[in-house]
This record gives structure tokens, sequence and C-alpha cells, in this order.
């Protein structure tokens, strides 16, 4: 299985814009430029948000999965993930899972998100530090 997504860019770093275009054309000639990606006055998206974005969606789904092979179903998972930056580059992802799961306690939840933490694909191929917390929510 293959992924494909393309970039084009046209113009000086700072003047100049891009846009992004997935596979599946969810993005479909998506802006983005150094103002969406440092500014934030600008509509569009970025890299570091894609990040975030892609991480959240593997590290969701792993929660799921994990929750599955144990033979519960989630009602829903709602995940923040939060890619933290300074002056050299991105320094870590926190993840934030909230969960409405019938039939499982708080400790074991916890327990399954730190496993996705580390083992869903997106945080297998970062070399930062990855971190998450887990709320378990009543229905």
């Amino acid at each position: 299985m293959q992924r494909k997504a393309k970039a084009h860019w046209a113009g000086s770093v700072k003047e100049g814009k891009g846009e992004l275009t997935t596979q599946s054309e969810i993005l479909n000639k998506t802006n983005y430029s150094f103002r969406t990606r440092f500014v934030g006055d600008e509509k569009g998206t970025n890299p570091e948000e894609l990040l975030a974005a892609a991480h959240a969606g593997c590290f969701t789904m792993a929660v799921s999965y994990a929750l599955t092979e144990k033979g519960i179903t989630p009602t829903s998972l709602d995940t923040e993930a939060i890619v933290s930056m300074d002056a050299t580059g991105i320094t870590g992802v926190h993840l934030s899972i909230t969960g409405i799961v019938p039939g499982i306690g708080s400790e074991e939840f916890g327990s399954i998100a730190k496993g996705a933490e580390q083992n869903c694909l997106i945080s297998k191929i970062l070399k930062i530090p990855v971190t998450s917390e887990a709320v378990l929510v009543d229905e």
C-alpha cells in the first residue's frame, strides 16, 4: 500500500505560496504559506498541523483497534494532538484522548492509550518525545 500527497510552491519562502493535494483529494490545492505556518492570519494549513492531524487519527484508530481486540466497542473517542516547537524544530507531541467506552475502567483505558501512544505508526516514526493522557467519560 502507498499513499501520496503533492506539494507545489511558487515564490520566496516569506512571500511565496503553496498548495497541497492528497491522493484522496480531501486536500485539493489547499493553501499553505509562511503566513499559515508561522503567523496564522491567513486561511490554510501547515506541515505541523498536518502532522498533528495524522498523529491524532493514527493514535485514535490504534486505541479503537486495541479495544476491539478486547471485544470492547467504544461509543466515541476524541483525540487532540498538540505539536510543540521551538527554534530548533518540533520538540514533541502530546495526545489527549477522551472516550466513552462502556465496560472498561479508567485504569485499563489509560493503559490501552499508553500502548497506542507507543505503537501507532506515526508515533513509531517520530524521533521526538510523544506523551499522552486518557480520560474516560460516562455515557
